[in-house]
């Protein structure tokens, strides 16, 4: 990996989709770290301190918004900003990952992994939390 390398957490339970987006964030040069389930994700995200987490809403153990409000309630993960991965695209669960921090809110079911990591990159640049 190379020195100072951008490091993202990937909380996804889709093992196709998650295999396939860190292959494609690994290309660019990104360090990722993934997780399978939410109670994973924070446990990652706590000790790890990624640059950015990109979260599944819907996962085993601990749902995305759940892991979102938790990160965004502790000092010392606040400031990770947090891309939100969903098949849900109601305007309710924008609104709600909005309203609980996320940077960005992508549906999956619209998503290249080029557009993946063209958000990762914009996220990143804009050091948005």
């Amino acid at each position: 990996m190379a020195e100072g390398a951008r490091r993202i957490l990937l909380a996804e339970d889709d093992r196709f989709l998650r295999r396939a987006a860190e292959a494609r964030l690994r290309q660019h040069g990104f360090e990722v770290l993934t997780a399978i389930d939410g109670e994973e994700a924070l446990r990652v995200a706590r000790a790890q301190r990624p640059d950015l987490v990109l979260l599944d809403v819907v996962m085993p153990k601990l749902q995305g918004f759940d892991v979102l409000k938790a990160l965004k309630q502790d000092a010392a993960t606040a400031g990770i900003p947090v891309i939100v991965l969903s098949n849900l695209g109601q305007d309710r669960d924008v609104e709600q990952a909005t309203a609980l921090g996320a940077a960005a809110y992508l549906v999956k079911a619209h998503l290249s992994l080029q557009d993946l990591v063209e958000k990762v990159d914009a996220t990143l640049a804009s050091g948005s939390p």
